[in-house]
């Protein structure tokens, strides 16, 4: 390698994915992750879509020993609004930690997302980079399992899983148990996960699982609570 690394910032959802996006880049002599970048839903005070309390990920940032930065998002936001709170979060994230000209996302295979992720990093200067696209789902699912990662299932969608597996470890248990139609990684938003300790982490995230409740009529969410010593039983 020739030069510098490339200061990367890191879409960062809390999720096994961006974990494993995150180890990919920090394995790359190419790429330096400067910040995390997560957009954070101002309705519920959590991440957008999986409904992690924002403590936790606080708590995520810490541990891996890197500067976060939200971008609110208002409930019902379009696209545009979308867009405009994810650039005020990458001009604070360059106030933060310098500037960057490259994002990068924990996508895997869906084209209508990346062709979006790249249309989006466009107009806002940036190159996009995938450091997991057409990766095989079930090799990458069986690897976060085997390097030791913990994560728990936050978020299902029911009328892809039954509303049971919310609130479930992420393991080769669950994974043999997954229905066929289900992707194992969850890319068609079958599940969301939220990642509590594992290569990267100074130290482990204590949780436990709390509340359930189903929101739309559909999606099936499975709160993670901060707590002392232990694991959710």
């Amino acid at each position: 390698m020739n030069g510098a690394p490339t200061p990367v910032f890191l879409a960062w959802s809390g999720g096994k994915d961006s974990a494993l996006a995150l180890a990919e880049l920090r394995d790359d002599p190419c790429y330096a992750v400067t910040c995390l970048l997560t957009t954070v839903s101002t309705a519920f005070d959590r991440v957008a879509i999986h409904g992690v309390r924002r403590s936790i990920l606080a708590a995520q940032a810490l541990a891996l020993g890197l500067p976060l930065v939200e971008a609110p998002l208002p409930a019902g936001s379009d696209n545009a609004a979308y867009d405009a709170a994810w650039a005020a979060a990458l001009e604070r994230a360059k106030a933060v930690v310098g500037p960057a000209s490259t994002v990068a996302y924990g996508d895997l295979f869906l084209e209508d997302i990346r062709a979006y992720r790249e249309a989006q990093a466009r107009r806002l200067g940036l190159a996009p980079v995938f450091p997991l696209w057409n990766r095989d789902t079930r090799a990458l699912a069986e690897r976060f399992i085997d390097a030791g990662y913990e994560a728990w299932l936050v978020c299902v969608d029911t009328t892809q899983l039954p509303a049971g597996f919310a609130g479930r470890r992420f393991d080769r248990v669950l994974l043999a148990e997954l229905p066929t139609s289900v992707d194992p990684c969850g890319e068609r938003g079958e599940f969301h996960t939220c990642v509590v300790d594992g290569p990267g982490f100074a130290a482990p995230i204590p949780v436990r699982l709390g509340e359930r409740v189903r929101r739309e009529e559909r999606f099936e969410y499975c709160d993670l609570v901060p707590c002392g010593p232990g694991r959710p039983a």
